[in-house]
């Protein structure tokens, strides 16, 4: 196979007869019951314009599929349906979401599929797909359920992985003091949740147009199937829903555990000023330089005064103790 051609084979009423070199793509479809499915993996231009001519895919389509980075959609070009999906999978080193992007050109006896990024090779969906033979007779509509239904399923683990790092936050949140680090995490969650649902949000409307009648690449029969896919993805869609309304939950709950703290320390603060003042004062007044006060000139003063402002402190240190504040 040439570089970026991962398999190319052919099959007929559901068993496969065989692998396809590019130049063996014409004499393969002579054969009215033949369908051909190529898998390629970051080709370079020269492979896609020689599958282009094969097939006689569009130039739009190709040019997406080329430069990549594209969002999410189906195209129905007529004869031909082209359609773009995105990856997601974690990432255990990084514990990050890595996404890829998958195209696929459909037509009435071809598939291409395209991956860019994605590390999660079509290999065993192909053998999967092969030990259906009496599905894989539908031809490239049910191919394309299979990928689109593997694309769509490997979203799960991934939002089961962010589900438990929202789980493991909300342990930390609770039971531990605040630090910048929990806030950061939060925002990272987020911000993971949010590409997720970029990527997942369009295939919901993909999904109804595939199933919907009047697209003559999707039999009557094949539409089932995408209906399928459609509810796991509005599955998707309301896990994500679902986390990020937690995360929201659990950013305020930081913030008022934040406020409360800080009400603490303030009131602590208050107590302390409260007792401290009281000394401040009588020092304050007895530090003034008048002659004509009696306390100064009786034996027991200075002991009273002391006595007093310490019997006074202790009394509003028990208070604000008992109140909490201390």
């Amino acid at each position: 196979m040439e570089h970026g051609i991962v398999n190319s084979v052919a099959y007929a009423k559901g068993r496969r007869v065989g692998e396809v070199e590019l130049g063996q793509i014409r004499q393969f479809l002579e054969d009215p019951e033949v369908f051909i499915w190529i898998g390629l993996y970051e080709p370079d231009e020269d492979i896609l314009r020689q599958i282009q001519q094969e097939f006689g895919l569009h130039d739009l389509a190709i040019e997406d599929a080329h430069s990549a980075h594209q969002r999410p959609k189906v195209e129905d070009y007529g004869d031909e349906l082209f359609v773009v999906m995105r990856t997601a999978q974690m990432n255990e080193e990084t514990h990050r979401v890595d996404f890829g992007e998958t195209h696929i050109f459909v037509g009435a006896r071809y598939v291409v599929s395209v991956r860019h990024g994605s590390t999660q090779s079509h290999t065993h969906i192909r053998a999967r797909v092969e030990k259906t033979p009496h599905l894989l007779a539908q031809g490239p509509a049910f191919v394309l359920y299979a990928l689109m239904d593997f694309i769509v399923d490997q979203y799960f683990p991934a939002i089961d992985a962010l589900e438990q790092d929202l789980a493991d936050l909300e342990d930390k949140v609770f039971s531990e003091s605040f630090s910048r680090d929990t806030t950061a995490t939060i925002y990272q969650l987020q911000r993971e949740l949010l590409h997720i649902k970029h990527v997942v949000s369009p295939l919901v409307e993909m999904c109804n147009r595939l199933s919907r009648p009047g697209n003559q690449i999707i039999p009557e029969a094949g539409r089932l199937y995408f209906r399928d896919i459609y509810d796991h993805v509005v599955r998707v869609n309301e896990m994500i829903d679902t986390q990020r309304e937690l995360l929201t939950t659990t950013l305020e709950a930081t913030f008022s555990l934040i406020s409360i703290g800080q009400n603490e320390v303030t009131r602590r603060f208050a107590a302390w000023a409260a007792i401290i003042a009281l000394p401040t004062m009588v020092a304050g007044i007895y530090g003034m330089n008048f002659e004509t006060m009696p306390e100064l000139h009786w034996a027991f003063g200075y002991p009273v005064v002391l006595t007093a402002t310490i019997l006074v402190c202790i009394f509003l240190y028990s208070r604000f103790r008992r109140s909490g504040w201390i």
